[in-house]
């Protein structure tokens, strides 16, 4: 258990971030599986949609510190090759 006003402020901190970017990662996970939605369905207008909406939350989540560059470069790069395959 911690001791110090620093270590219980340090637990509290860890907390609220952990809370905060559960959600940042949820909403990303969310949005891809918006575009893989669309890919199974073969609508390349929602799909691309969904694309434009994904990319910036996964820059968002690099900047933040919740993904890798390189993850995030790859689910990226793969979502834009399934979408540019459609149709």
């Amino acid at each position: 258990m911690a001791n110090t006003p620093q270590a219980k402020k340090r637990i509290r901190r860890n907390a609220r971030r952990a809370e905060i970017n559960g959600a940042r990662i949820s909403r990303i996970r969310t949005l891809v599986k918006k575009v893989e939605t669309a890919l199974a369905a073969g609508d390349k207008a929602a799909a691309t949609t969904a694309l434009q909406s994904v990319q910036p939350e996964l820059a968002r989540g690099v900047a933040r510190g919740v993904l890798h560059k390189n993850t995030a470069a790859r689910k990226f790069g793969r979502l834009t090759k399934r979408v540019s395959a459609l149709g």
